[in-house]
């Protein structure tokens, strides 16, 4: 069952990818990549990795979509200015590309390896992805670029409202 919710996660992490890069308007491209994250943090559970799928969705689904749906939408592009679609040489060799890319992965999973499978879950750390293994990564390994991460998102929220007043 592991295997199969596994390959339905896959493809859908595939066909919402390429939605996000074929889609001519943006506000399309970016409920697809919503989808692509939200199948993402499906994988994320199929490996244990609770807390990380929670992030997933929480910061990248909705923090981060919301910000890229509010800057389309006040770039406000209209039907026009997104141009004509032409059918050019380079996208017949990029699309014979992922084609030949999709068959050598689909043979490629078709051979069996589950000796590399088992080989991987016996090596699966104990407690990978809750919030213990994350937290121990974030305040003891990683300290000083997650403190430096934080002081420049201050900075630039700092930034922001001033910019903001600046304007009112």
């Amino acid at each position: 069952m592991e295997a199969v919710l596994f390959y339905i996660f896959a493809i859908g992490v595939v066909v919402a990818g390429a939605q996000v890069v074929l889609r001519r308007n943006p506000i399309y491209g970016a409920v697809s990549l919503v989808a692509c994250f939200f199948f993402l943090a499906g994988i994320y559970v199929l490996l244990s990795a609770h807390l990380i799928a929670i992030l997933q969705v929480m910061v990248y689904a909705g923090a981060v979509m919301v910000l890229f749906v509010f800057v389309i939408m006040l770039l406000n592009l209209k039907e026009e200015e997104l141009g004509e679609m032409h059918v050019t040489t380079m996208k017949g060799i990029g699309l014979a590309a992922v084609l030949v890319l999709v068959g050598f992965i689909a043979w490629k999973a078709l051979t069996p390896v589950q000796f590399a499978r088992d080989m991987a879950v016996n090596e699966q750390i104990h407690g990978f992805g809750g919030v213990k293994a994350v937290g121990n990564v974030l305040y003891r390994s990683s300290v000083l670029p997650f403190e430096v991460t934080s002081l420049l998102l201050l900075v630039a929220v700092v930034s922001a409202v001033v910019i903001a007043k600046g304007k009112i």
